[in-house]
Parts: structure tokens; sequence; C-alpha cells
């Protein structure tokens, strides 16, 4: 269980395996809640994310401390990249949509950015 004090992007991954973690319309808007700027999309099986860039130096520098956090967290986004711009997208494929991991990696994606 985790702590009011506990946030998102502090916690760390856990392996999710079936349809018992995959969350809920109200779990979603509560977790969505503390992490707004990510759009719920595909009827709720999945988040994304637009994050910008002043060129296309820093766009890979945010995609490259991406991937190391996928790496260490053991799940891994989507990409779109761009020149200055990067499009992420989570989804949990084990349990056929949204877990709290997507959430603990958008969270941590904010961070970085």
């Amino acid at each position: 269980m985790h702590s009011a004090h506990d946030t998102l992007s502090q916690r760390h991954c856990q392996p999710r395996r079936g349809e018992q973690h995959r969350l809920s319309a109200d779990q979603i808007a509560a977790f969505n809640a503390q992490t707004p700027q990510w759009a719920v999309i595909e009827d709720g099986m999945a988040i994304s994310r637009s994050f910008s860039f002043p060129d296309y130096y820093h766009t890979m520098a945010f995609v490259n401390a991406l991937a190391f956090i996928a790496h260490h967290e053991d799940h891994h986004p989507d990409l779109g990249v761009h020149y200055n711009r990067c499009v992420v997208r989570y989804s949990t494929h084990d349990v056929g949509g949204l877990s709290e991991n997507d959430f603990i990696c958008a969270a941590k994606a904010d961070a970085l950015a």
C-alpha cells in the first residue's frame, strides 16, 4: 500500500499480468488527476502525451532518458519521435488496458521534462 506522500513518480513498476490488474474507469480518473497533461485515449486503453522541445538534440536527450527509465522499470512506451517533439503512449498489454504502471511511468516522464 502506498502512503499519501508517496508520489507516482517515486513508485516503481510491478509485474502486472491478467485482467485483475486493469484499472477501472474510476481508478483511471484518480490516476489521471495526478498526471493531468496525459490524455486517456482509445476508450481508456492507453494514455498519451506530446512533449515539445527546442530542437532535435533536446528531443533525443529526452528519448534516451525515457529509454533508460523504461529499461529500469521494465515498462516500455510507444514513441513517436519528431524533430522538436516526442509523442509518448503507455498501455499495459499484459492486462489488456491501463495499469498503475502506465501512470507511474507517465509521472516519471513528466518529471524528466
